[in-house]
């Protein structure tokens, strides 16, 4: 991965390095649709959403912004936008629908045609291998819970590998594994919909099994130019108040939202507070000899998504919970400030204390911010025009704490805004949307909102100019 150069700021705005990647980010089962076509099965989303009241209103992802078919309109808009890459993710159940087995051409096809379309629009193509689709026979097996599923997962990303290799040369191989675990099987809030401690646990060590499996066999196939990373949703936590029970909070809290991530794949060990932690829950015997120097395999870079950040402290803990026993004696307060629609807190300043903690925990490692955006109540106006500045306001501030990081000695190589387009949003349906460009669901008309304009315009001056 090739470092950037630092550019010098100019009175009237901010200026970021030459070479700077200026990328928006999607995933396939929130955009694409076509669930049914070319051979593609059932994920977990998929069987998921049509559980009565999984998800708002009973929205299922069957169509969503029918990505499959419209791929060249949407990569005309990212061209007028002006982005130089483009971070999807590639359905498993598409390409490979029972997770095991050769690969259907006619699922390949779509991503070889998108990949091709990208690069003839200037745009550098960045595949995800899983966004949280798990194909629902896997997940029949046993799931992330159970071993097999990373091997399963190491074969899968070969099949991609081979058919994309020579045409991607940035790849990640899972998105934001802290929540497909505890949010799949501990808390049951995101598909598969389980409810165990445990479980949570052992999908976890999986998924990072899964990781390092997938990453040797990505370095087996791709050129050695290829650049090979992962993508955490790390979470910014701060105290309630300045007191040994409160640090404590978060210290358990650190353990199993980061750490349990970040001390495998880039130390080759398991945080023992952790495992002291957990003690009731599970003795790890799941975790073997020789997993974490799999899961440890070197990395090109770490992606980071960050939306807000969470203040803890001593108390009694919500329920259910996806934290597997960790977070007992913990509480989670909202924070002050402004909201999104999420309700999630508007606080940029977490997403710099986690891009300068990353330089001091792992000098030397390349960072991408891979997702970072908001939802908000937004819609077309008798015009037809789209006016959000909520949204403008959220990613000036956030992408202005990119920029304090840089300047801080922060190897922060990229920035990926999420999302391109309004979406299936997971379990919160159509409801929510993230998107710079509005899709009316019914029709499938897209209309760039003006923070799709505003990103433009920050991309083509290469930063954010002040009045």
């Amino acid at each position: 991965m090739t470092a950037v150069d630092a550019r010098p700021d100019t009175v009237a705005g901010l200026r970021f390095p030459t070479g700077f990647r200026w990328g928006t980010a999607t995933a396939a089962y929130q955009i694409e649709g076509a669930a049914t076509e070319g051979g593609r099965t059932e994920s977990i989303w998929d069987t998921f959403s049509r559980i009565p009241g999984k998800v708002r209103n009973g929205d299922t992802g069957d169509i969503a912004a029918d990505h499959l078919h419209r791929m060249p309109q949407d990569v005309a808009l990212m061209k007028d936008l002006g982005v130089t890459d483009y971070r999807f993710s590639v359905s498993w159940p598409r390409v490979q629908p029972t997770g095991r087995g050769p690969a259907v051409e006619h699922g390949l096809d779509f991503y070889r045609r998108l990949v091709d379309e990208l690069l003839a629009a200037g745009i550098r193509p960045v595949a995800t291998l899983y966004h949280w689709d798990l194909p629902q026979e896997l997940e029949d097996a046993g799931g992330w819970p159970e071993r097999d599923t990373a091997q399963r997962f190491a074969d899968y990303a070969g099949l991609v590998a081979r058919a994309l290799g020579d045409r991607v040369a940035t790849w990640t191989t899972l998105n934001e594994p802290w929540c497909a675990a505890f949010l799949g099987y501990g808390n049951g809030v995101h598909a598969p919909g389980r409810t165990s401690d445990v479980a949570a646990l052992r999908a976890a060590h999986h998924l990072n099994l899964a990781h390092g499996s997938a990453t040797d066999v990505l370095r087996s196939l791709l050129p050695a130019s290829a650049e090979v990373s992962l993508t955490l949703n790390l979470h910014a936590l701060r105290p309630l108040a300045d007191t040994p029970a409160d640090h404590d909070a978060v210290r358990r809290i650190d353990a199993v939202a980061n750490r349990l991530f970040l001390d495998p794949v880039f130390h080759g060990r398991l945080p023992q507070d952790l495992v002291q932690d957990t003690a009731a829950v599970t003795d790890w015997s799941f975790v073997r000899d020789g997993d974490l120097e799999v899961v440890s395999a070197p990395l090109d870079s770490l992606g980071i998504n960050y939306y807000s950040p969470s203040v803890v402290s001593a108390g009694a803990s919500e329920s259910p919970s996806p934290w597997a026993g960790a977070e007992k004696h913990v509480a989670f307060t909202p924070a002050d400030g402004p909201r999104t629609a999420m309700d999630w807190p508007v606080d940029a300043d977490g997403l710099y204390e986690l891009l300068t903690r990353l330089r001091d925990d792992l000098p030397g490692l390349p960072l991408m911010v891979t997702e970072n955006g908001a939802a908000y109540d937004d819609y077309a106006d008798p015009s037809g025009q789209v006016h959000d500045p909520e949204r403008v306001a959220y990613l000036d501030a956030h992408l202005s704490a990119v920029h304090r990081a840089i300047g801080d000695g922060v190897d922060v190589r990229g920035y990926f805004l999420w999302s391109l387009l309004d979406n299936f949003e997971w379990a919160y349906g159509y409801g929510k949307r993230f998107g710079i460009v509005h899709v009316d669901f019914a029709s499938q008309r897209r209309t760039p909102k003006d923070s799709a304009r505003w990103y433009a315009d920050v991309i083509a001056r290469g930063g954010i100019d002040r009045p």
